[in-house]
């Protein structure tokens, strides 16, 4: 309502914040109430008009410049059939995340083109990849089946073996809602997805075995795997999760009690030796191992709040520096320092706190913002003392 700017609701922060992915590779977050929709596309999905903007109007740039020009109103229309009730705020912005996931409308009730594609939708479970603008593609899973699935999903990196994302009951016939975002420019790092499917039925006769799948993307087999996805009926990059069927568990398999675990042996008798030579102060030394063992635990040293001004700069973070790092390893350095702060002004019930991380060419504040953007106990950030700090701090205020 009051920027400029325009981009793609990538997710909801809270009650009241969204974050919007502008350029396709930087993300912000924006009150709820500021948003609004500029695309055709996107009224398309609402069912809904696209705005009709006035003379030398352009969506989200000067789309209130004309404001004066309210002299022609339209005429009164007779009154007639109701229409249907638009959807709220909250349905839009989940819509936009989602770009339109959700459960699949009746056949006919949606444009030809999606009826044609889902005529020949196959069964199954399915990772769907789609784009939500040229370079943002959303992920996606399809429930293509009769059943409800119960589903996890996470992803798996080189440095994180696993991270957990999303988990979910997903109906017959529906697709769930994006349950994350990711770049074809850094399609070379992408994660591995990792999905948990259990088919449930209520008052079914049959239980199933938990279905694990990692589905990791190589260019030789992505881009040849577009095609219409069911349900959504649109265009996706398509993977099936159940190649391999759940298979029912046979109810006897069912009733088998887990085998209790073997109490431990007792010793067969006392060693009156050895009793005698412990009491006499005449017995071996105990392994270290086992003193460190029976010594009282440490306890855990008080967190420290950092200083309400974090200096970011190398010569402020390592005074007494004397070797040549590379521009990647200060950088690397600058965000660990950065990321402790944080924690630790998180943790000690902090306000705020300002980052100093200079100008340069921008690569550490862009990335100090993206992570800013992304968590959920940033009350917002800003610009700090532009008279003090010119462009090269930023101001984090903390729930």
């Amino acid at each position: 309502m009051t920027g400029t700017e325009e981009g793609i609701v990538t997710r909801l922060l809270d009650s009241e914040l969204v974050e919007v992915a502008i350029d396709n590779d930087f993300t912000i977050p924006v009150l709820r109430r500021e948003v609004v929709v500029v695309a055709q596309e996107e009224g398309k999905n609402f069912d809904r008009a696209a705005p009709n903007y006035g003379p030398g109007q352009q969506p989200g740039r000067n789309a209130n410049a004309s404001k004066k020009d309210n002299t022609k109103r339209p005429q009164a229309q007779p009154a007639g059939p109701a229409k249907p009730a638009q959807p709220s705020l909250q349905q839009a912005l989940a819509a936009a995340a989602s770009s339109g996931a959700g459960i699949a409308k009746p056949a006919g009730s949606g444009p030809a083109s999606n009826t044609s594609k889902q005529a020949a939708a196959a069964k199954g479970l399915f990772l769907a990849l789609v784009h939500q603008s040229p370079e943002l593609l959303a992920v996606t899973l399809i429930n293509n089946t009769e059943a409800d699935v119960l589903f996890t999903y996470g992803e798996e990196t080189s440095a994180r073996p696993y991270r957990a994302l999303a988990a979910d009951k997903l109906g017959p016939k529906a697709s769930s809602k994006a349950l994350s975002f990711l770049h074809l420019k850094d399609f070379e790092t992408w994660p591995a997805a990792v999905f948990q499917l259990l088919p449930t039925k209520l008052n079914g006769d049959a239980a199933y075995e938990l279905i694990t799948k990692r589905q990791a993307f190589k260019a030789s087999t992505f881009y040849g795997s577009q095609k219409p996805a069911p349900v959504i009926g649109k265009d996706a990059y398509l993977f099936q999760l159940d190649e391999k069927a759940a298979a029912a568990i046979a109810p006897e398999k069912l009733a088998e009690e887990a085998p209790v675990p073997a109490a431990p042996a007792k010793p067969a008798g006392v060693d009156a030796a050895a009793l005698k030579a412990q009491l006499s102060g005449d017995a071996p030394a105990k392994p270290a191992a086992v003193v460190a063992a029976a010594a009282p635990p440490k306890p855990a040293a008080p967190v420290v709040a950092p200083p309400h001004e974090f200096d970011l700069h190398l010569e402020a973070l390592r005074p007494d520096n004397k070797e040549e790092l590379s521009n990647t390893a200060i950088l690397r350095l600058q965000l660990d320092a950065f990321e402790d702060a944080l924690s630790r002004a998180l943790a000690t019930n902090m306000h705020e706190i300002v980052f100093i991380h200079g100008l340069g060419n921008g690569t550490l504040r862009k990335e100090i913002h993206r992570q800013l953007s992304r968590n959920k106990d940033i009350k917002f950030f800003e610009d700090a003392q532009k008279g003090k700090f010119g462009f090269g701090a930023t101001l984090v205020r903390l729930k």
